[in-house]
């Protein structure tokens, strides 16, 4: 829709760029706002986002061009470069979950409080990084005749009418964001709401992924899919477990 969000002093401000920067610092407000709720010492979880972010950034790009590696493999100076985008959100956690634990440890703020908390930081970023994917064209849908779609390009500029796959993961992370405020007060111990929202949002996302234009190659149950149904299952049974009997 708009790859370029505007131009300063002659240079070009793309929009997915804007809005990672943009949902990373709503990010950590909401985090902020969320500590203080919770009663955590709010400077440190501040400090747990902001050392938390890199990672997450890192392990977002990495995994996709994991993900991607055919594309990859016959050009290894694409795949270290920092140029050609891609980002994956199950790359994010999968690096950053990691690293909290002894962060986390060490600024002595509890795993699933921290994690609760973290939640909204997510759902808020999320909503932010889909808008970016819709503006840049990337993570389209896939064409279809139905009048519930709009006329889009994909990140190959090609115009069709296609299922707004990116504005309905957006509002999808708005939906739970809003339930998750809802329903924070009544979770059973502390890290629930994490493990229920995730499971929720992979739902989404597994659903998500069939409108989505697949990638060229992209064959039978992709590797997304089996993440979201691996951290499904898992997050439901980690909650069944610790659930009060």
């Amino acid at each position: 829709m708009r790859p370029i969000l505007f131009t300063y002093r002659g240079k070009a401000i793309r929009s997915y760029t804007a809005m990672l920067y943009v949902g990373a610092v709503a990010a950590i407000v909401a985090g902020n706002l969320a500590a203080h709720a919770a009663g955590l010492d709010s400077f440190r979880v501040f400090v747990a986002d902001l050392v938390l972010l890199i990672p997450a950034l890192l392990g977002a790009r990495l995994f996709y061009r994991l993900f991607h590696w055919r594309r990859y493999r016959q050009d290894p100076r694409a795949f270290r470069g920092r140029t050609g985008g891609g980002a994956t959100q199950y790359g994010a956690f999968a690096a950053a979950f990691p690293v909290s634990v002894p962060l986390l440890a060490a600024l002595q703020l509890p795993l699933g409080a921290f994690w609760d908390i973290a939640t909204f930081s997510i759902l808020v970023g999320l909503f932010f990084v889909r808008i970016g994917c819709y503006l840049n064209g990337c993570c389209a849908g896939r064409a279809s005749p139905s009048r519930f779609t709009l006329v889009l390009p994909n990140s190959t500029g090609v115009w069709e009418r296609r299922i707004p796959a990116q504005l309905l993961e957006a509002a999808w992370s708005a939906a739970l964001l809003l339930l998750a405020i809802a329903f924070w007060r009544f979770m059973p111990f502390p890290g629930a709401l994490f493990l229920l929202t995730t499971a929720a949002y992979a739902c989404g996302r597994l659903l998500l992924l069939f409108v989505r234009e697949p990638h060229p190659g992209a064959t039978g149950f992709t590797i997304q899919r089996s993440i979201s149904v691996t951290l499904i299952l898992f997050s439901l049974a980690v909650v069944t477990a610790y659930w009060p009997k």
